[in-house]
């Protein structure tokens, strides 16, 4: 196998502090950039020329791997209520979930890794070098252990290193199917039993990837619906004491803060509050349904916040307070979350784009705001903060955005970050370096070969 090239040099490039420059190279040894020169008229000889604009690499902060096997089959009226207290003919995210849950009892070991190096792949093709999977599928039917108790966490590490992304497994605590009920059907895979036993769980995750430069383990609160409020310390302890990342569904449904309330007489921004679960290491995902008490704590606390625009508009989850938010002095990261969309830069223009919708007016982030929420920031909530920008001593992740396609032909250095960011999609991305090696080239991925084949194939065998 040929060695990594140790140079690449960029016809435009987004350096630090968010602008464009011209001509310039970028050298590497290993897995670090070790300099960046601009005003470097032509590519030399031994450096690898990347088309259009090149970006560091694309943080996906919030994924659930296996809800790609839904993409294109939940947009139908569905046939009843389903308990959800919806008319016939009306979807909602509790009858969407039911379908997810179908899926989720179909998965073992050996095809969650065959869907997973899929995925993982097209996120790879679509400029996205780090991964946050949100997992909760823990166990098999019923509840009962595998061998390994970690055995599919361990082939979601596998499919990410088979396509050449780096992985925080934020590995989810979930113990209830909702505030004071059981956990029942495909819930059962989900549940330790209690939090303690969660964290043993965790913890022999944790030591089997301890110094692995590819791999973050960190923990999740799936939500408070999911964990009962005497639990929640134990999973914020495990974290803070590893000082791991820590994130928590909050807020996704107005059904979640008005059963939080009746029950422990708060809302969940409040209780994950008061149980020690908010802080700098933490990121609240969702965070749609919040008053200007909940925008002013997860400010107050320093508590990332990971919106995931084009998941929540499929599923109807409603706009979030994207903008009190980012005005109350929040870092917001960005997430795929269901694989409805794989495009980190449709994600970030429908930020813009929902305030826009909201408000009336148009510009309230710029475009180098949004593209550091999908590099710097987004790598930061993910336990890799070396990572998101191109600068000595950084990780060596490189995505370069053709800038002739027909989406995004006939703009200048001076425009090219805003076009990519409103105008480009995931099939503009041309060459990819992630950690230093080349996985995408030309728009092809370099180590999962037919990656549409594979995912067709992938996603038919886990489907009911």
């Amino acid at each position: 196998m040929s060695p990594e090239p140790t140079a690449y040099w960029c016809a435009l490039a987004w350096l630090p502090p968010g602008q464009v420059e011209t001509g310039v190279l970028v050298e590497v040894a290993g897995t670090r950039i070790t300099a960046v020169r601009t005003n470097v008229p032509r590519p030399p000889a031994s450096a690898v020329r990347l088309p259009g604009l090149t970006l560091p690499g694309l943080a996906d902060v919030h994924s659930h791997a296996f809800h790609r096997a839904l993409r294109g089959r939940t947009q139908d009226p569905v046939d009843g209520p389903g308990g959800t207290g919806a008319p016939a003919g009306i979807g909602t995210f509790w009858t969407w979930r039911d379908r997810m849950y179908e899926v989720a009892e179909r998965l073992d070991p050996d095809n969650y890794y065959d869907l997973a190096v899929a995925v993982y792949a097209e996120l790879a093709l679509a400029g996205i070098t780090c991964v946050g999977e949100f997992h909760y599928l823990h166990h098999g039917p019923g509840g009962r252990r595998y061998d390994d108790p970690n055995a599919m966490a361990d082939m979601l590490v596998a499919a990410a290193r088979t396509a050449g992304i780096r992985i925080c497994l934020l590995d989810a605590c979930y113990l209830t199917g909702g505030i004071g009920a059981p956990l029942t059907g495909a819930q059962e895979r989900f549940g330790d039993g209690d939090a303690e036993r969660w964290a043993g769980r965790v913890d022999a995750l944790h030591e089997r990837y301890a110094g692995a430069d590819d791999v973050s383990i960190g923990a999740a609160v799936h939500s408070v619906r999911a964990v009962p409020a005497e639990q929640l310390p134990t999973v914020a302890a495990w974290a803070h004491a590893r000082a791991a990342p820590l994130h928590v569904h909050v807020a996704e449904q107005p059904r979640e803060n008005t059963d939080c309330v009746a029950a422990y007489g708060m809302d969940p921004v409040r209780l994950l509050f008061d149980r020690g679960v908010l802080g700098p290491r933490t990121t609240a995902v969702h965070a749609t349904h919040l008053d200007d008490s909940g925008v002013g704590l997860l400010a107050e606390t320093g508590t990332t916040v990971c919106l995931c625009p084009t998941t929540e508009r499929d599923l109807a989850d409603g706009l979030g307070p994207a903008g009190a938010l980012a005005r109350a002095g929040t870092t917001l990261v960005l997430g795929s979350d269901s694989h409805a969309v794989v495009d980190l830069f449709a994600e970030a223009r429908a930020l813009e784009w929902g305030e826009r919708l909201a408000t009336g007016r148009r510009g309230h982030w710029p475009a180098s705001a949004l593209l550091t929420a999908c590099t710097e920031a987004g790598h930061h909530a993910l336990g890799f903060p070396d990572t998101g920008v191109i600068e000595a001593g950084a990780r060596a992740d490189l995505v370069s955005v053709r800038l002739d396609s027909v989406r995004t032909a006939g703009t200048d250095p001076a425009h090219a970050a805003q076009t990519v960011v409103f105008a480009a999609t995931a099939a503009d991305v041309d060459a990819v370096v992630s950690g230093g090696v080349q996985v995408v080239a030309g728009g092809r991925h370099r180590r999962v070969d037919h990656v549409a084949r594979r995912l067709d194939a992938a996603v038919r065998a886990v489907l009911p």
